[in-house]
């Protein structure tokens, strides 16, 4: 049988796939052995909820990380099965990284680096401790920049719609992935521009746009501006400056031996050898510059970091020293663990918290304890009692552990989502308040405010809750009936 042209040019970039899995299984098995150590994250509990009131779309989020939540949550085994698919996405990240530095022209050595790099990097560590829309979205970044990479080198229509599909699907996750496509385009236009002589980059555009579509409109449904635009406008003013958010994602989440590795890869993308791929150069700078304008979180961008890092191990391979041989396996491996430490529940909670290792591990821990103080406390009162809740992660909390605990109470929130679906029917004389709430502020809304107690940890522990005085309060002789108090209740953040 003869050969084609395209199956020769899928030779050349054939992966290593025995020792890229074997990296890939031992992150897994990392992972894993920890993963539900301490227990639910707030978001956790956040997607779940969303994913039982089925739409195209949250005021702070497309509908894919809350499904996908949903159908793992429906499954035995509590967080576990939302842990794993965070470590299978955060192992396809390792996969899809040797696979770009293939496309880019690396060999085995490359692939490697590239691959462990990837699993070394703290920005992709730490997603991974949780499920959400930030594991989920590093795994569209990578598949979209791969599918990219291999249209450019192929210049089919099938392979350019593989790019726009992906794209379409990462769009229904996070919107933050408008920042790559946009550094697509940009790198095309800079780098490629003859190949936007041909069909294949419109059509990948149009079925992105196209999967899209749905939630453009049900953000559309809403007076503008637009929820999505609401909530982005509220992060931006919280995350700030530019000048702390680009230092950090260039040392703290990607580690100072990877960030050699990514100055390598700019360099090799420089070069005369990197112009084929320097759309890549094009994308990493644009990521950079949406951080710095819109003052997003730090680790938004961190997902063009694999682009550097296949580059730089490109580079790396082909200088083949022997001190390189020898220096970079020891550098990302004492970055990797680095990254465990600091970013997995590794730990006894009492060490992790005394060190402060990590706010986002302790976010997981404590959970059920907070909910048991809650139901010790609402079995005191009718079960017809409405709590009200702070914040999202203290609603899913009390929906998802209370009912074990023989909670049966209604539960509100006014945070997100929650407060786009509503109020509680009536006007109760009296109201549970939980959460991160001031005397002064619940006043506004009812005469009389006791606090009950505070929420607190065991053995003296803390996380965000403890820390801004969550408590449990007693509320009566509300100033109008839910209806009315809800326009002051609700709130983004």
């Amino acid at each position: 049988m003869t050969e084609t042209v395209e199956d020769s040019r899928e030779a050349d970039t054939r992966v290593a796939w025995r020792p890229v899995l074997l990296v890939t299984g031992v992150v897994a098995v990392l992972h894993l052995a920890v993963a539900a150590r301490y227990g639910w994250h707030r978001d956790e509990f956040y997607y779940v909820i969303t994913g039982r009131h089925p739409a195209w779309g949250y005021v702070d989020q497309p509908p894919l990380t809350p499904v996908l939540a949903r159908l793992a949550a429906a499954l035995p085994g509590g967080v576990l099965p939302l842990r794993v698919l965070a470590v299978a996405a955060e192992a396809g990240c390792v996969l899809l990284g040797a696979k770009l530095a293939a496309e880019l022209g690396g060999r085995r050595r490359a692939q490697l680096v590239t691959a462990a790099a990837v699993a070394a990097c703290p920005a992709f560590v730490a997603a991974s401790a949780l499920f959400g829309t930030t594991v989920v979205d590093q795994l569209c970044w990578l598949a979209v920049t791969v599918a990219t990479a291999r249209a450019l080198r192929l210049g089919t229509i099938p392979a350019w719609l593989l790019a726009g599909l992906l794209a379409g699907v990462g769009l229904e996750n996070k919107d933050t992935i408008a920042a790559l496509l946009v550094g697509i385009g940009l790198g095309l236009l800079i780098t490629r521009r003859s190949m936007l002589r041909t069909p294949g980059p419109w059509l990948a555009a149009a079925l992105a746009l196209l999967i899209a579509l749905p939630n453009v409109l049900w953000n559309a449904s809403y007076s503008w501006p637009w929820p999505d635009v609401r909530m982005a406008g509220v992060l931006s003013g919280r995350s700030g400056s530019a000048l702390t958010q680009v230092p950090e994602l260039l040392l703290l989440l990607t580690g100072p031996p990877l960030l050699v590795l990514a100055v390598i890869g700019v360099r090799r993308l420089c070069s005369g050898a990197g112009r084929p791929h320097r759309w890549l150069l094009v994308v990493a700078l644009t990521a950079v510059v949406f951080i710095a304008v819109t003052s997003g979180k730090s680790y938004y961008a961190a997902p063009m970091l694999p682009g550097l890092f296949a580059a730089g191990a490109v580079r790396v391979e082909a200088a083949n020293t022997r001190d390189g041989r020898r220096s970079w396996p020891i550098a990302i491996a004492a970055t990797a663990v680095f990254a465990i430490v600091i970013g997995l529940p590794v730990f006894p909670p009492k060490i992790t918290n005394s060190i402060g290792l990590s706010s986002t591990v302790m976010e997981t821990y404590g959970w059920p304890e907070y909910v048991r103080q809650i139901v010790s406390v609402a079995d005191r009162y009718p079960a017809g009692t409405v709590i009200f809740t702070s914040n999202y992660g203290e609603a899913g909390a009390l929906t998802t552990l209370g009912p074990a605990e023989g909670l049966h109470n209604p539960v509100s929130s006014g945070h997100n989502a929650y407060g786009f679906w509503g109020p509680p029917p009536g006007g109760d004389a009296t109201v549970l308040c939980v959460g991160e709430f001031t005397s002064g502020y619940l006043r506004q809304f009812w005469s009389q405010v006791t606090e009950i107690a505070p929420l607190t940890l065991p053995d003296g522990l803390s996380n965000e809750e403890t820390e801004k005085h969550a408590a449990i309060y007693s509320c009566r002789q509300p100033h109008g009936s839910w209806a009315q108090l809800w326009p002051g209740l609700a709130h983004l953040g």
